[in-house]
């Protein structure tokens, strides 16, 4: 049964006083109550630890437990949590510290889950966009064509705070080579875990409310100015520098990769700083996509114009 199943919350905070009661309540307030939030802090100097200590004191330290954030980044702060929390959990998911969790999310994500017992698999999906205040101002972009490494190679389709990860997805992603720079942690989850033949869960539903404001290190999409903005970066360069730390992170796992997806990575590897015609045949050797027309329409150019 998944009521029995335990669930490690990974919640990697800093300066996050403003809104993180407000999320602690909503991990607390779920149908699923098999859980222990693993709380890392990145050096915060507002209240932030201090409210962590009083919600530890209020519901004890066997369901909150303080860890040191290493100091890398965001994207390593969860990374290394996912380590630190140990391997006596069931499923592993990510939080952020300003948004809100519906009461049923960890219920729906076990729900997907459980029908995955000797693969590597991630549950991720939509999320509710509220603005400072809580007050709901859209939602993030649906994507409906079936996750893939080909599609995780040029696009992240999910943020880190809808993840929930199975033991077996955990103990790939903590291999990630130290203290290697990481775009992001869900795009390169998404990745690797698609790369060794692993399943990915898009859940077309939210279940998160996903805060807007000025802190937040990554923002929606949900604007066209965003979108435009992000198709300018692909455009730019960054796509390619980024690309280019992704496969510097995959080469330590390429013998945990599927046949299949080791021809598809060597196309894109190889080919993708290749001439103009080595290019083009990648288009139809790799079979990469995004999750949109536009989008898919952009990968090309940027193929095109040697920017992947």
């Amino acid at each position: 049964m998944k009521m029995d199943k335990s669930v490690a919350v990974l919640l990697c905070t800093y300066n996050g006083s403003k809104y993180i009661r407000k999320q602690l309540n909503s991990i607390i307030s779920q149908t699923h109550q098999n859980w222990v939030i693993f709380a890392s802090d990145d050096g915060s100097t507002d209240s932030t630890v201090e409210i962590l200590q009083e919600y530890q004191r209020n519901y004890g330290e066997d369901k909150i437990v303080l860890l040191h954030g290493p100091g890398h980044g965001f994207a390593w702060n969860f990374i290394s949590a996912l380590e630190l929390c140990g391997e006596k959990f069931d499923y592993y998911a990510f939080s952020d510290q300003d948004d809100e969790w519906m009461e049923n999310k960890l219920s729906l994500a076990l729900t997907q889950l459980e029908n995955v017992q000797h693969q590597p698999a991630v549950y991720c999906g939509r999320t509710l966009l509220t603005d400072e205040k809580g007050a709901t101002i859209g939602m993030s972009p649906l994507f409906d064509k079936t996750p893939s490494f080909r599609n995780a190679l040029v696009q992240s389709i999910a943020g880190g705070n809808t993840m929930v990860l199975n033991k077996i997805a955990r103990d790939i992603v903590i291999e990630t080579p130290k203290w290697h720079e990481i775009i992001s942690h869900d795009w390169w989850i998404y990745i690797l875990i698609t790369g060794c033949g692993g399943v990915v869960f898009y859940d077309p539903t939210p279940t998160i409310r996903y805060r807007q404001h000025q802190e937040n290190i990554i923002g929606s999409n949900l604007t066209m100015f965003a979108r435009i903005e992000r198709i300018k970066k692909l455009m730019s360069g960054h796509f390619r520098r980024w690309n280019d730390k992704n496969l510097e992170l995959l080469k330590p796992f390429e013998s945990k990769l599927t046949l299949e997806n080791v021809k598809i990575l060597s196309s894109f590897d190889n080919k993708r700083n290749a001439n103009i015609f080595s290019r083009i045949s990648m288009i139809f050797e790799a079979r990469l996509y995004r999750q949109t027309f536009c989008g898919n329409i952009a990968l090309i150019v940027a193929i095109f114009f040697n920017k992947i």
